[in-house]
Order: C-alpha cells, then sequence, then structure tokens
C-alpha cells in the first residue's frame, strides 16, 4: 500500500516554524503533499502568529511546485454536532446546516480562494464532517473530489469521487496490496516525537505525492461500500470516545 500526504489546518495566522519543519522533511524525500487551506480562518485555536501579510503568494508558490490544494472549509468554526454521513468525528462546520446556508458558504470559500489566484476542485470538511446538502452544493460549485472515506484507492460514490484516508496508520504500513490512502497530519500540534515518526515515514518508499491519487483508475462503490465505510468510521469515532473515558 502506498501513502500520501495530508496537512490541515493550513491559514496565515498557523505556526509557521512547524509548518517549515514539516515542509522540510518532504522537500528532502522530494514528496508534494495535499495541503487544506481556510478561506477565512476564524478558529481561535489554528491562531498561532500573527498573520503573514505573504501567505497567499506562499500557497501559490507551493501549488506552481506541484503541491496540490484543497479547500479545507470556509472559517473552520464548529456550528453542530452532526457527524454527517462519514461519522469519524462528532462536530461539523457543514454538515446539519440548510441546503442554502452550505452554498452561500462554500461559494464564499471559494470566491476567497479564485480572489487569491487559487483554483481547485477537491474538498476537505473540517472534522472529516459533511452531509448530503453539502455533497450537493459542492458538485454545483465544482468541487467534485473529497479528500476523506475509506478505501484503498479513489472511488465514486453518488457522482463525488473520494480520495480516502487511512483507517489505521499501522495496518496500512503493514499492507501489502496494491493501493493508495492517505495519512492526515496536523504541523500546528506537532511535537518532535511526531516529526521523528514522519520521517521514518518518509524512509520507508512507501510515500508519494498527492498527485498520484490523478494516475488512478476510479472505482465506483456500491451501496454495500458506502455501508461498510459509515460502519467502520462509526466504530473508529465510538473507540476514540472510550478510549478518552478509560
Amino acid at each position: 500500500m502506498q501513502i500520501t500526504i495530508r496537512m490541515d489546518d493550513i491559514t496565515p495566522d498557523m505556526d509557521y516554524a512547524r509548518f517549515s519543519r514539516f515542509k522540510a522533511l518532504l522537500d528532502k524525500h522530494d514528496i508534494k503533499p495535499l495541503i487544506g487551506v481556510v478561506p477565512d480562518n476564524r478558529d481561535e485555536k489554528l491562531a498561532i502568529e500573527e498573520p503573514h501579510k505573504d501567505f497567499w503568494n506562499m500557497v501559490k508558490e507551493l501549488e506552481e511546485n506541484g503541491w496540490t490544494i484543497a479547500m479545507h472549509g470556509l472559517n473552520h468554526l464548529y456550528t453542530t454536532k452532526d457527524p454527517g454521513i462519514f461519522p469519524i468525528g462528532g462536530k461539523s462546520e457543514f454538515a446539519g446546516l440548510s441546503l442554502a446556508k452550505q452554498d452561500e458558504m462554500i461559494r464564499e470559500g471559494k470566491r476567497i480562494l479564485r480572489d487569491n489566484g487559487i483554483t481547485t476542485d477537491i474538498f476537505m470538511a473540517p472534522s472529516h464532517s459533511f452531509d448530503k446538502n453539502t455533497i450537493r452544493v459542492l458538485k454545483k460549485n465544482d468541487f467534485y473530489i473529497l479528500t476523506d472515506g475509506f478505501g484503498s484507492g479513489p472511488f465514486r460514490s453518488k457522482g463525488m469521487i473520494y480520495y480516502p484516508i487511512s483507517v489505521k496508520r499501522s495496518s496500512s504500513l503493514k499492507d501489502d496490496r496494491k493501493g493508495l490512502v492517505t495519512f492526515v497530519y496536523h504541523a500546528n500540534t506537532m511535537e518532535d516525537k511526531d516529526f521523528d515518526k514522519l520521517e521514518k515515514l518518509l524512509e520507508t518508499g512507501k510515500v508519494v505525492s498527492y498527485s498520484a491519487f490523478r494516475q488512478l483508475d476510479i472505482k465506483d462503490r456500491t451501496i454495500f461500500g458506502d455501508i461498510w465505510q459509515y460502519t467502520v468510521a462509526k466504530a473508529k469515532y465510538t473507540a476514540v470516545q472510550i478510549k478518552k473515558i478509560i
């Protein structure tokens, strides 16, 4: 199983020291990741530094150098506790909101990216949470790929293409089958041990650039695959909550 890298929470006020450390490791191994850019960050937990004025120029330069850009929500503010149709989180910026409200949010996020020279058809939902209304407005606004779901390669469900994330990293590393999954990282909160693990991962030779997804055939997923995915996601979330209590 090959692995791609996804970096969440890319904002003008992120922790640039940690971001630069992460980038340096990727550059060393010539790996181009996916980054989730928040168009208009209002999440105080992501505001680590004063906003960098050259942020959008930096994002554009990364894109020109082969990095893949996704729109990571709009404000990264959790407005509901609706887990959506991929329930590995217990909160959402989008799931549970009306179709009209979600359409307004997606259009605004796209406008901000466009005004700063960024065009993408990939959406990254904060906390992995989205619902049927989210899917409808994404397609309406020319977003056709979600960096979410479980699987061993890109798949199509209800007109949306999914580039899957890993159910469990250790299992993905041991899996010798052909396939491609994504490991998710939040550089803002990474410690030395996390960077050490990332470096060891990169040294395995199993990591490839995110653009590799575009080279693979897209398989159609049946309703049974959707049911399996929902069940696994729900079980994963439940296990995490139980672990917190214990």
